[in-house]
């Protein structure tokens, strides 16, 4: 579904995250780990198409970034923008319906729906600044859930967070895994990632290992990550731009 060459990632040509060469395959749930600052974030965003490769290829097993469905940080989003839950969430039908499409009544009962199978029944006209933390995160799933994408990619979808929550939306990560998409989710709680994602990348602005989770969370890999994390020269030269990365 996803095999990545060479693959270097980064802003104005430095690198923050480089030489990645894996292969995931379709129905995969993997979590990307690492110390702050690794490129867990910018590996996501290099997936999604926000960002070009410095270098390298990253080669998606679909037509497009029309499967993808991203979930960045929550602190990418602005809660004071006015708008209510209903609209928030129906952008996640952007794709089929376009910036002047009508949902009509079939799309307003499947937000209704989305909304109903992350807990927000009856919260359709609530503004979203009125939203609490997790009562937000819910709503951002709905909106994945609309997009039914084969892909999934989720940056920190847990961060500050009640546990209700987390459980409820790790029951929806685990149903997409076993109806077949291929999920990658940024955390930092390892052990969540030992309970529930059977494939862990560990990065520390390089690859330090990736695989069956027990074998990636090694004490000397996780050591191994935060000492090369933290000899990293923030005044390193920048990186050529391959006219060939793609």
């Amino acid at each position: 579904m996803i095999r990545l060459e060479n693959l270097t990632l980064g802003y104005e040509r430095h690198p923050a995250v480089h030489h990645l060469n894996l292969t995931i395959t379709k129905g995969d749930l993997v979590a990307v780990v690492g110390p702050n600052g690794a490129g867990k974030s910018t590996l996501l965003k290099g997936l999604a198409g926000e960002i070009p490769p410095l270098g390298g290829h990253i080669h998606m097993g679909i037509e497009g970034r029309h499967g993808v469905a991203y979930l960045p940080q929550k602190s990418e989003i602005d809660t004071d923008f006015p708008l209510s839950v209903f609209d928030l969430v129906a952008l996640g039908l952007w794709r089929e319906t376009g910036p002047f499409g009508r949902l009509g009544s079939a799309g307003a009962d499947r937000i209704r729906q989305a909304l109903a199978a992350v807990g927000l029944e009856g919260f359709e006209r609530r503004p979203i600044g009125t939203l609490s933390g997790g009562q937000f995160q819910r709503a951002r799933f709905a909106r994945l859930l609309l997009q039914d994408a084969p892909i999934v990619l989720l940056d920190e979808p847990f961060a500050a967070i009640d546990t209700r929550t987390t459980e409820d939306l790790m029951r929806l990560v685990l149903d997409w895994h076993c109806n077949g998409r291929t999920v990658l989710a940024v955390l930092h709680d390892l052990e969540e990632v030992r309970r529930h994602f059977p494939t862990c990348l560990l990065v520390a602005r390089e690859p330090i290992a990736f695989g069956d989770t027990a074998r990636v969370l090694s004490r000397d890999n996780l050591k191994a990550a935060r000492r090369r994390s933290e000899v990293f020269d923030d005044h390193a030269p920048v990186c050529r731009r391959d006219p060939e990365a793609a």
